[in-house]
């Protein structure tokens, strides 16, 4: 029964947890690396200390009373936004360190491009800020991996790409994970052994009998276009401060980020790529070559309500131990919010809070990868998946991103139509484990 009484003694403790009620939009600029950064991983220490005594409290009323009083509830709903804030701030912060430098911020760099890659950029600039495909077209007579494809557009230069790249798999949460591989061609095809080759003992003089060939699959992993529209003004492309390729790269990089991440996850393979959640699912003991192996909590839409943590053990114990090394958790942050409040059975947190800037949280010491697109717990969802990432799934990237100029479409504005080929789906499918929360 939840208490009416106001408690006023209790409310010094709000005043003691000061992490939840700090506002993080009100600091204003991001604080500068060192004691800035350590600030802020204190911060998030603080607020998960305060979260955890409150939690506690919160279950020691539950034992005592039955249930939760509404001021402890509130307390701990308002350390768990904190929480979350101080996470999006720290991957904030870990972005921007990835992103690359600005012109005039690498001493050097430009100077150490090749001249055909100066030439190439040079001739980009142009083009982007002038509509002048001269250049571009004089260097596709010269290479023609550098000119227009045949729905036309230009390549952007090497070192744009990459800049591009690296910022995805800082924003995008399964890119970031997983394997990649990047091809000239529009299909990526790869043989993967099933079962091994054939082998055994046998004594020094004895016959050796031939042994079976390896069953191999071919996996195919075809790319699909990726595409964005970013407009610019045009003050903003005769402005010579602006770094074209640093806008071009953060106009798409979040646009292109949120396609991938779901079509990581979910994508049926119909013009985007396959999903890992898409594939057949089944039961572990039942697990073949082509599914996705599962396990279930036992009931429907939640956890067991004796030892949850459990089902944890079973998840990360149906893995084989040469995935399990460089094993993760994959799930939303609602689901990362109830697992948040469990323990293990000497009343130890198993969820921690990062360690260092640039570190996930951690769930039984596995590292936790938060992407959104992750189911909500439900009945029959698999709302946690656990596995080696990296050799579970596939990026693949075609080389080159292109962009074609528009200054007619939506005038007085110019439009780049931005395109990039990606493909993706599971290269090994022993590596990832679902946690399906079903009776």
């Amino acid at each position: 029964m939840t208490s009416s009484n106001p408690r006023p003694a209790e409310q010094p403790a709000l005043t003691r947890h000061a992490p939840e009620t700090k506002a993080v939009t009100g600091r204003g600029a991001t604080p500068a690396a060192g004691a800035g950064l350590e600030r802020e991983l204190d911060e998030m220490r603080a607020a998960f200390t305060a979260f955890r005594e409150v939690n506690d409290e919160r279950l020691s009323e539950i034992e005592q009373r039955g249930s939760t009083d509404v001021l402890t509830g509130d307390k701990l709903a308002r350390i768990e936004a904190e929480i979350d804030r101080q996470q999006q701030r720290l991957d904030a912060l870990a972005l921007k360190a990835a992103r690359p430098p600005r012109e005039g911020e690498a001493t050097g760099t430009r100077t150490r491009e090749s001249a055909a890659a100066g030439e190439h950029r040079a001739g980009f600039l142009a083009y982007m800020r002038k509509g002048q495909e001269e250049g571009l077209r004089s260097l596709e007579q010269k290479a023609l991996s550098t000119g227009s494809d045949p729905d036309g557009g230009y390549l952007v230069p090497e070192e744009t790409e990459a800049g591009i790249l690296r910022r995805m798999t800082s924003v995008s949460p399964i890119r970031a994970i997983a394997g990649s591989r990047q091809v000239s061609s529009s299909v990526f095809k790869k043989p993967f052994s099933i079962s091994g080759p054939q082998s055994g003992w046998v004594a020094e003089t004895a016959a050796r009998p031939e042994t079976g060939s390896p069953t191999l699959a071919e996996l195919a992993f075809p790319t699909m276009e990726l595409y964005a529209m970013p407009a610019a003004t045009a003050s903003l492309l005769d402005d010579a401060a602006v770094d074209i390729d640093a806008w071009i790269a953060e106009e798409v990089e979040q646009a292109f980020a949120e396609q991938e991440g779901a079509a990581f996850v979910a994508g049926n393979g119909v013009n985007r790529p396959r999903g890992f959640l898409d594939y057949p699912q089944v039961a572990e003991s039942a697990w073949s070559w082509g599914n996705v192996g599962t396990l279930s909590t036992g009931v429907d839409a939640a956890f067991p309500a004796t030892e949850p943590g459990d089902v944890l053990i079973d998840l990360v114990y149906a893995l084989k131990a040469g995935y399990r090394q460089n094993a993760r958790f994959v799930m939303n942050r609602r689901t990362q919010g109830v697992l948040r409040k469990m323990k293990d059975g000497d009343g130890n947190y198993l969820w921690q809070p990062p360690a260092s800037l640039g570190a996930p949280a951690t769930l039984m010491s596995f590292p936790v990868t938060e992407a959104e697109d992750m189911p909500d717990i439900a009945a029959g969802a698999p709302a946690i998946a656990f596995g080696d990432f990296r050799r579970g799934y596939l990026v693949v990237d075609r080389a080159g991103v292109r962009i074609l100029r528009d200054p007619y479409s939506a005038k007085p504005y110019v439009l780049f139509y931005t395109t990039k080929r990606v493909g993706g789906g599971m290269q090994d499918f022993d590596a990832i484990k679902l946690l399906v929360f079903a009776a």
